[in-house]
């Protein structure tokens, strides 16, 4: 299968690509992104093959179906890693939490949140293609808090690759920062920048276009490439938990093959949305995506008006800091899907010199008909926590608990709804102490103890150990000096 670009082709790159060209170097032509020229067909057919497959099984053949230029023996490889999960039979638990709302687990790798799903493979494909090309990459990562511990995790000690990993200083959860600045590993780079999660993500999308950044790693045999949701290596394995997660509520009698459900998805950079959409087109039942925001919910008033505007916007702080997000990178790939190539750049670059864009009213009802949205505060989210552990015995992260608002205001209640739960509850365990018994400016350690007490239930090993950990990476920088100290680190 090759790749194609969501804003047409500059004459200066191929028309289209291989899908290992794509995750090598993820950033198209006019800055826009790779697409695969075509979707494979699933349907019920392939749907009912799977119903008794293991997640692994299920994964190798739907890989398989995009034709992808990667040697078999690799993607085994890639995907033995979730033998690591908590349950090497199923990485992805489905669980009824109320009436006809389920809860898809994302959360049970190494690093406790659903990057995991698609990074611990993604780290062993890229690896494995900069080996057979005897060249080095530089993989650069920007985080609000779960792609950076997840991309550490799976790139340290690999072969031909290196790692710098951008973070928003104090953006992030206490773990969430101790899962990466404990790495030690000579291959990886932590910097902290003063700033929010869009400077570290604008500073990754200019260095992956600049010429003379490239010019500068060339001088030292390093090629660049990336480890966001830009990079296409990333979703096609978080198609594949979309597809998993239906077949599991069929597994458990919640749904007949063929029945439609919501996708209700905690979405901050829309990769894990943009999943669950070409999941759908490749034939998944799926009535509508529900996109739930934090209070940073430029995505709700896009689906609901059609205008991204960030005219007056800045990113607020909350208790869903991973959501803290304004320019969702992979809106861009829905709208190349809906309106096509020369739109998108019209719409992208509009984005860019004025912070601006409106969909026409023909283009917000075409994109009305795939997606529905609505955004959650942090008090709501809180209730949300405490009721539903309360009431239904299940602890969620404060992500999660946005989807339950969107639950009550975007669906049907006849129609199942999958909610995505992207996070362990042990990574924002501040918040959840808060809303389970009022404690107040708890750190890290002592609302965990707190939880794990009053919700009878452990800590990973994993995630105390971090409280014990040296700290080896203590860079923080300003955001104008990130192509200095990465240049510094190579």
């Amino acid at each position: 299968m090759n790749f194609i670009q969501t804003r047409g082709n500059d004459a200066n790159k191929p028309k289209t690509v291989t899908f290992s060209e794509a995750i090598l170097s993820p950033i198209a032509s006019f800055g826009g992104l790779y697409v695969p020229q075509e979707l494979p067909e699933l349907g019920e057919t392939f749907l009912n093959k799977h119903l008794h497959s293991s997640y692994k099984t299920l994964a190798f053949d739907m890989l398989s179906r995009f034709e992808i230029d990667i040697d078999k023996e690799v993607i085994e490889e890639a995907l033995s890693l979730y033998d690591n999960f908590d349950d090497s039979k199923n990485p992805v638990p489905v669980v009824k939490v109320k009436e006809n709302l389920y809860v898809s687990e994302l959360y049970h790798g190494p690093t406790r949140a659903f990057k995991d799903m698609a990074l611990q493979p993604f780290g062993v494909v890229l690896s494995s293609i900069a080996q057979k090309r005897n060249h080095n990459y530089l993989i650069l990562a920007a985080t609000s808090g779960d792609t950076g511990p997840a991309a550490l995790e799976t790139f340290k000690n690999r072969a031909n690759v290196q790692v710098a990993c951008l973070y928003p200083d104090g953006g992030t959860s206490d773990v969430q920062r101790l899962q990466m600045v404990t790495e030690d590993a000579k291959n990886l780079k932590v910097i902290g920048i003063n700033g929010v999660f869009d400077d570290a993500q604008n500073a990754l999308k200019r260095l992956l276009a600049s010429e003379d950044f490239k010019s500068a790693l060339k001088e030292k045999n390093i090629s660049l490439s990336a480890a966001n949701s830009v990079n296409f290596g990333r979703i096609i394995f978080q198609i594949i938990y979309h597809i998993h997660s239906y077949l599991e509520l069929v597994r458990q009698n919640a749904v007949k093959m063929g029945e439609k459900v919501y996708l209700n998805v905690p979405s901050g950079n829309f990769g894990n949305a943009l999943g669950g959409y070409y999941a759908w087109k490749m034939g998944l039942p799926v009535e509508k995506i529900i996109i739930s925001s934090n209070e940073n919910n430029v995505l709700t008033r896009l689906i609901r008006d059609g205008k991204y505007d960030l005219r007056e916007s800045k990113v607020v702080n909350t208790t869903s800091p991973a959501m803290d997000i304004l320019k969702s990178s992979n809106i861009e790939r829905v709208l190349f899907d809906l309106f096509g190539a020369e739109r998108t750049k019209e719409l992208m670059e509009d984005l860019e010199s004025k912070n601006f864009y409106e969909l026409t009213s023909s283009e917000l009802a075409t994109l009305r008909e795939c997606f529905d949205a609505d955004f959650c505060n942090g008090d709501e989210g809180k209730k949300y926590i405490k009721d539903t552990f309360e009431n239904n015995g299940y602890l969620m992260d404060p992500h999660t608990a946005t989807c339950f608002k969107a639950y009550e205001t975007c669906s049907k209640p006849e129609i199942i709804s999958i909610v995505y739960s992207t996070a362990e509850w042990t990574k924002f365990s501040p918040v959840i102490a808060n809303a389970l018994t009022g404690e107040v400016d708890a750190q890290d350690i002592v609302a965990l103890e707190s939880i794990s007490k009053t919700a009878h239930l452990e800590i990973p090993a994993m995630v105390k150990g971090l409280f014990s950990k040296p700290i080896t990476q203590s860079t923080v920088i300003e955001k104008e000096d990130i192509e200095k100290e990465i240049l510094k680190f190579l």
